[in-house]
C-alpha cells in the first residue's frame, strides 16, 4: 500500500509542477552523495565536529546534495490556526522556483524533486501547546518543541508514506500560524543524525525543514533553499547568538546561508565545491609555502571554467577567491569583480565560519536604501589593479578583467 501511495504522490508532484509552470541542530547512517565529487586534496579543509560547518567533506547522515534529491513535502495547520488556502497554493509559493534555483546553481548537478502530499495535516493540539519559538529544540523527552510536533506529523503520514523513498522532508505550516517573518523568523532545519524519532519504515525522521510564515521581499521562496542546504551540510553564515543581533553581516548578500531574502543570490564557490557541484579541475589549490602563480576565474554564474582558488592559511582555515558578476542568480551584483573570503572549518555554524573581505570598507555599499539588503558588503569585490594581503601572507592581485568575462589573478600562497 505504501509503495502504491508513494507512486500516487510522485504523479501528483509532476502534475502540480507542470501546472505551476503554466500559471541549526543535531548531528548517523550514511547517505551516498553520488554522483557528486567529494572535495579532496591539501585544500579540502577538515572540520572538528560531525555537524553542519565549512569542512570540505560533509559527514555521513546528511542528505545527498547532487544527483536526484527527493523531498517529501507536507503541509500542517492547527486547531487555532486553520489553513485559509489550499495546500497546492501554498506549494506554489515555493515550486518550481526552489527546483529551478538548485538546478541553475548546481549547473544541473542537483535534480531536486518535491513530492507533495496535497492535504492539510491538522495537528491535534493548538500551536501554543508545542512551544514553537525561535530556538525551540528537538528534545525527545519533552512534550513540546519540534520532537512533539514531528511525532504527530509522522503518526499522520506513516501509514501511507515510505520514508525510505525520500532524502529530505519539508514540513510547511499554514502561513497564519505563528508570527510573521518580519517579526520573528521561525523556520529551522534539523539535519544530520538520528533525532530519536523512528518511523515504521525502519529509518529515522531526519533532515527535516520546518517552514513558517512567509519571507519578505522578492525571491521569498529561498528560505526553503537555505533550510534544505542545512540538510546538505551547509552552516548558517549569520550570527545565531542573540548577543550578536545587531552585528553587521559577515557575508551579506553573497550567499543564501546568510541572507536568503531580497533579490536572488547564488551560493559561494566554496559551498558549490562542498556540495559536489564542482569538478576537481574547477578548483585550484595554492598550498602553503608554494610558489606564486596566475589563475583565470570564470564567474560563479557561468558554467564551466575555474571557479575558486583556495589558499590554506592553517590546517582548518583558508582564503578563497572567486569571480562574481551579474547573472541569473546574481541579479543584484553591482560591482563585478573578484570576491575574497576567509573560511574557518573549526568554527561552528552561526558563529562566523565564513567572512567576506570587504574591498571597500565603510562605503555604504550599492543599495543603502533597500530594506531587503544589508548594503555594506554589496560592493565588496576587488577590481583590476587591486591587491589584498592576508595576515597569513597569502595575497591576491586582480590582474585583468578579460573580454570574455573571466578574471586573471595572481596568487601568493600563505607563508605562515
Amino acid at each position: 500500500m505504501k509503495h502504491k501511495v508513494s507512486a500516487v504522490l510522485a504523479g501528483a508532484a509532476a502534475t502540480a509542477t507542470a501546472a505551476i509552470a503554466l500559471g541549526s541542530p543535531p548531528s548517523a547512517v550514511a547517505i551516498p552523495t553520488a554522483p557528486g565529487v567529494r572535495p579532496s586534496g591539501p585544500c579540502a579543509l577538515r572540520g572538528i565536529a560531525d555537524d553542519v560547518g565549512e569542512s570540505a567533506d560533509t559527514p555521513d547522515g546528511f542528505a545527498r546534495s547532487s544527483g536526484p534529491v527527493r523531498a517529501l513535502t507536507l503541509f500542517v495547520d492547527f486547531p487555532d490556526a486553520p489553513a485559509t488556502m489550499s495546500p497546492s497554493a501554498r506549494f506554489a509559493e515555493f515550486f518550481p522556483a526552489v527546483t529551478d534555483f538548485f538546478r541553475d546553481s548546481s549547473y544541473g548537478r542537483l535534480s531536486y524533486r518535491p513530492i507533495p502530499l496535497f492535504r492539510w495535516i491538522r495537528m491535534p493540539r493548538p500551536l501554543a501547546a508545542y512551544g514553537i519559538t525561535r530556538g525551540a529544540d528537538f528534545d525527545p523527552a519533552s512534550e513540546s518543541g519540534y520532537h512533539a510536533l514531528s511525532r504527530e506529523v509522522v503518526r499522520a503520514v506513516d501509514p501511507i508514506v515510505d520514508f525510505r523513498d525520500y532524502d529530505v522532508v519539508n514540513v510547511i505550516a499554514t502561513p497564519n500560524a505563528g508570527p510573521p517573518a518580519t517579526s520573528t523568523v521561525l523556520s529551522v532545519t534539523f539535519s544530520g543524525g538520528d533525532m530519536g524519532l523512528p518511523t515504521a519504515d525502519g529509518v529515522p525522521f531526519r533532515n527535516a525543514s520546518f517552514i513558517w510564515s512567509r519571507q519578505a521581499g522578492p525571491s521569498a521562496f529561498r528560505v526553503l533553499n537555505h533550510e534544505n542546504a542545512h540538510s546538505f551540510g551547509l552552516p548558517d553564515l549569520y550570527y545565531s547568538d542573540a548577543r550578536h543581533t545587531h552585528t553587521p553581516p559577515l557575508v551579506g548578500h553573497w550567499d543564501p546561508m546568510d541572507e536568503d531574502w531580497g533579490p536572488s543570490n547564488d551560493f559561494l564557490g566554496w559551498h558549490k565545491w562542498k556540495l559536489g557541484w564542482l569538478s576537481a579541475d574547477q578548483v585550484h589549490c595554492a598550498p602553503r609555502h608554494g610558489t606564486p602563480g596566475e589563475h583565470t576565474l570564470t564567474p560563479v554564474s557561468s558554467p564551466g571554467g575555474t571557479k575558486i582558488v583556495v589558499m590554506p592559511t592553517s590546517p582548518h582555515t583558508a582564503l578563497v577567491a572567486e569571480a562574481r558578476t551579474r547573472g541569473l542568480l546574481d541579479p543584484a551584483v553591482c560591482r563585478p569583480g573578484v570576491l575574497l573570503y576567509r573560511v574557518a572549518a573549526d568554527v561552528r555554524s552561526g558563529h562566523g565560519p565564513l567572512r567576506i573581505v570587504d574591498a571597500t570598507p565603510h562605503s555604504g555599499g550599492c543599495y543603502p536604501d533597500d530594506a531587503y539588503v544589508h548594503s555594506e558588503l554589496t560592493d565588496a569585490t576587488f577590481r583590476t589593479g587591486e591587491t589584498y594581503t592576508d595576515p597569513s601572507g597569502a595575497a591576491v592581485t586582480v590582474l585583468t578583467e578579460n573580454q570574455d568575462g573571466t578574471y586573471r589573478i595572481r596568487v601568493t600562497p600563505a607563508r605562515t
